[in-house]
């Protein structure tokens, strides 16, 4: 079980049952292994950029293979999977109006003393006359994600960022800080 998942029933959905209960550990599990799935392949990316060419490398990789990677897994898995935050780089990753109440939610919590890295939200929800679950992680800022997204970055990484993102807000993160979401989601 990831430790600090909140579970929520939210929008009048599903009434809990050990059979539901036993279902979303079940889905949680899932949405974890999917995750880390989209991430490690990611990293491997954004590591495979920066050794190619430095950081100003690795923004062309977050640009342009990040949403493949994520459409790749998405197709292999028959979860939507993407990311989010709330200081956004790029304006078509704005979350919905449930990643912006997690995102509060996880900030809150963060402010009280809990890890980013701890933290987790699953739910069931009902979208388009359907139920959905959904799985939204924090992500915590890493040592390689300082070089696009710290407090003190090099000229040129600013220069190729302001070019690529026009109104970029995330920046300025420390190591540990929560810089945004994993968010996947799966019909049931």
């Amino acid at each position: 079980m990831l430790k600090g998942v909140m579970t929520g029933l939210l929008f009048g959905c599903l009434a809990a049952s050990p059979a539901m209960a036993q279902d979303m550990e079940a889905l949680k599990g899932e949405a974890k292994n999917v995750m880390m799935k989209f991430g490690g392949a990611l990293k491997g990316e954004l590591k495979a950029g920066m050794e190619a060419g430095g950081p100003v490398n690795a923004i062309g990789v977050c640009n342009e293979k990040a949403p493949a990677i994520a459409a790749k897994v998405s197709g292999e898995t028959g979860w939507t999977v993407r990311r989010t935050s709330h200081k956004l780089r790029n304006p078509a990753s704005a979350p919905d109006a449930l990643e912006q109440k997690v995102l509060q939610t996880f900030l809150d919590r963060i402010a009280k003393g809990e890890a980013a890295a701890d933290l987790a939200f699953a739910t069931v929800v009902e979208e388009n006359g359907k139920k959905t679950f959904r799985f939204i992680k924090a992500i915590p800022t890493e040592e390689l994600c300082l070089n696009c997204h710290g407090e003190k970055l090099n000229p040129e990484v600013v220069a190729k960022l302001d070019k690529v993102y026009p109104g970029d807000k995330a920046r300025g993160f420390k190591p540990g800080e929560m810089r945004g979401v994993f968010t996947l989601s799966k019909p049931l």
